[in-house]
């Protein structure tokens, strides 16, 4: 069959539009037909179901209207009885449609403009489908393209198949680009908006950098060195912590290159950023001394739950370990994930000497006994009441200058000043009207209920309703710096886990959750667990 010449012309434009557009040729038919359809409905009437169909191949166009199949038809542009369709179908049954052929049509000018309007819009349509589908994948990558505007201090990106945008806070402090610059950039994320697809680059993120050192470094590309963290002051300085897989390769020294080619490679697109390369390690002490550099560390002292740690240096190299305004230990911090608190060996000894003489005061008043028993003990490694009352007493015994009546009589005052201290915190708990059976929760002590008391909370419902970070306090980090809010009970050193278990104990008590609701949640917890090991 010959295929005229405006059938031929039809296919040519949709084969055209489809290339230029990099989308499927069937979807720019699919919008035609569309866009023939609305028009032959202003001609024959909106009320009516018409089908436009385009043969891909021929360009052929055929023009149907369908009618419903119904028992008793009330809009007859749109329904057919059942009676009148099995005239021409013998086998039509309730619910099918009947199509009626009809003749060609030529668009006027009115309806030719408005089958554009929907050609235009289904093929923008499908081009940001397309381009949302292509960039979603790519979130994580590196990718290059050119300046095609600057709006506001944000750079507009031409990636070739689409457009992107680098916000003004994420391009490195100082940068300055015109229209017709080469960029290269990470993609942090893409959004599907009314406007169409939007694909958010970055220069400034964290692993920018680390993807820029995959390029680089042929191990990491290999698996043979990982990036176990990096942090960065966009444009100032980084440090990034890697690990190798095999020990024969040292993971600092390929990620240097020789005479320093790879790192300055990465270097000179960061705009001179200056990068410490840091040896990564499993335990957490090593791993900070390594990221202080080139800070020399005399001590350093962890407090794993509050995942804290204290850093002892000489004197002399207290600026260098804090940096500029802060930056080695502000870094040193996010690439570590402690929170690091950094002494000289001056104050380390102050504190020391103050918390000795502390210690020893508490024993002098608690237990009534002068003052060189109270430093005996605090330079023992007593540092409360409640060790001195419940250790055994053969350890006191063993002190120098002790024997086990007095060991005894010390036990028996400490005792005797916690019961007192009970006493009066139960005297305290009752004032404030807080029930006893609070103090069947699990680690609930008379102290805490008088902390809960005096937050207002009165019994098991007013306890279910807190979070554990109102118990055990919660970490805000903001420009770098962590602060820390303290919780109702965080004076008496509870774990999230406890206080967890103290919240989940008191939801079960209030009827608020099941031992079935437990028991799913931790199945689910289970099954994604696993999934996420497969």
């Amino acid at each position: 069959m010959a295929v005229s010449a405006n059938r031929l012309e039809l296919i040519q434009i949709a084969d055209a539009v489809a290339r230029e557009k990099s989308i499927d040729k069937e979807i720019v038919i699919a919008a035609m037909a569309d866009a023939i359809q609305k028009a032959a409905r202003s001609r024959y009437g909106q009320e009516t179901n018409i089908r436009a169909d385009i043969n891909p191949t021929t360009g052929e166009m055929k023009l149907q209207r369908l009618l419903e199949v119904v028992e008793q038809p009330e809009e007859y542009a749109r329904e057919i009885a059942l009676e009148d369709a099995r005239h021409r179908n013998p086998d039509a049954q309730v619910g099918d449609f009947i199509a009626e052929q009809l003749p060609p049509m030529d668009f006027g000018r009115i309806a030719a403009q408005s089958a554009k309007q929907v050609i235009v819009q289904k093929v923008r349509e499908a081009e940001r489908d397309r381009q949302y589908d292509e960039y979603k994948d790519r979130v994580g990558e590196i990718v290059n393209g050119s300046v095609k505007r600057v709006e506001y201090g944000n750079v507009i990106v031409d990636l070739g198949r689409g457009e992107a945008i680098i916000r003004r806070d994420e391009l490195i402090p100082r940068e300055n680009y015109k229209y017709g610059d080469r960029v290269r950039a990470y993609v942090y994320d893409v959004r599907r908006e009314q406007r169409g697809p939007q694909i958010f680059l970055s220069r400034t993120h964290p692993q920018f950098m680390a993807k820029l050192f995959t390029m680089e470094v042929p191990e990491i590309y290999d698996g043979i060195i990982e990036i176990k963290s990096v942090a960065r002051d966009p444009g100032s300085r980084a440090k990034i912590a890697v690990i190798s897989r095999d020990s024969s390769i040292d993971p600092v020294g390929a990620c240097v290159g020789m005479r320093g080619s790879r790192v300055q490679a990465v270097v000179g697109e960061l705009q001179g950023e200056k990068i410490d390369i840091i040896p990564w390690s499993q335990d957490a002490a090593a791993f900070i001394v390594n990221a202080l550099q080139p800070a020399e560390v005399a001590k350093v002292v962890l407090d794993e739950d509050a995942e804290r740690i204290e850093v002892v240096v000489p004197d002399d190299q207290l600026s260098l370990a804090i940096g500029r305004r802060g930056q080695n230990v502000r870094l040193a911090s996010q690439l570590t994930g402690w929170d690091i608190d950094i002494l000289t060996e001056e104050e380390e000894s102050q504190r020391r000497q103050k918390e000795f003489v502390e210690r020893s005061n508490l024993f002098m008043d608690a237990l009534n006994v002068d003052e060189m028993v109270g430093q005996v003990l605090a330079s023992e490694g007593f540092t409360s009441v409640e060790e001195v009352a419940y250790v055994e007493a053969e350890e006191i015994a063993s002190i120098d200058g002790f024997d086990e009546d007095t060991a005894s009589e010390i036990q028996e005052r400490a005792r005797e000043h916690l019961e007192r201290i009970e006493t009066e915190h139960d005297t305290k708990r009752r004032e404030l009207g807080v029930e006893d059976e609070l103090r069947e929760l699990p680690g609930m002590t008379t102290a805490m209920l008088v902390a809960v008391g005096e937050d207002g909370v009165k019994n098991i419902e007013d306890f279910a309703g807190y979070a554990v970070d109102d118990l055990t306090g919660w970490k805000e980090r903001k420009d770098g710096e962590t602060k820390l809010f303290e919780g109702v009970l965080s004076p008496f050193g509870v774990s999230r886990a406890d206080a967890e278990q103290m919240v989940v104990a008191a939801r079960l008590k209030a009827g608020w959750i099941t031992e079935d609701d437990l028991a799913s949640d931790e199945e689910e917890a289970v099954l994604e667990d696993d999934a996420q090991g497969a």
